[in-house]
């Protein structure tokens, strides 16, 4: 089987005429995140694809995603969002709730919702765009994806990749929009 597959792509893309708002996350099979505020596989081809997605824009966060990173990532604008009121750092955007984290994304027509679960909830009410990367196995977590409504989400592109030397497990970029 070849090591990449893709499997469907629907060719109507929905226009950027206003901010589109996408989330980004890597989930395994269960909606695992990871755990100890730590991600639980190492996919570097995902790392690639995160990166050439997010440049350039801005990407929200909470706090512990945050502080997961060993230094900012280049290119992108931080926004983080924490209820600790003394929480500063060099050149990051602190703010203490989505609404004011958007508010900071002005003139940027794709931010992205970075992490970790609890933002991806409060996210997934307002988002028009989820670029999740399905790892096909179970793993123990302590934070989650939401579950993705089809009701309300229509999946638009699905990109197969196998396990080989650099990467543990299976794993499916799937791209969805918000059903209008």
């Amino acid at each position: 089987m070849p090591k990449h597959r893709l499997l469907y792509i629907h060719l109507t893309k929905k226009p950027l005429s206003k901010q589109q708002i996408t989330l980004i996350a890597a989930a395994s099979e269960n909606n695992g995140l990871g755990k100890d505020n730590q991600l639980v596989w190492h996919l570097p081809d995902d790392f690639k694809r995160f990166k050439a997605l997010t440049t350039g824009h801005c990407i929200i966060m909470g706090r512990k995603t945050f502080e997961t990173f060993p230094k900012l990532l280049p290119n992108r604008k931080h926004i983080v969002i924490t209820r600790n009121s003394n929480f500063k750092k060099e050149n990051v955007v602190i703010v203490s709730s989505l609404e004011e984290a958007l508010k900071h994304t002005q003139g940027d027509r794709e931010p992205f919702v970075i992490g970790g679960g609890e933002i991806y909830h409060l996210a997934m009410k307002i988002a028009d765009k989820i670029e999740l990367t399905r790892v096909h196995t179970t793993v123990e977590a302590d934070a989650f994806f939401p579950e993705i409504d089809t009701k309300k989400w229509q999946l638009i592109a699905e990109e197969y990749h196998s396990k080989d030397e650099k990467h543990l497990y299976d794993f499916t970029y799937l791209t969805y929009y918000r059903k209008k």
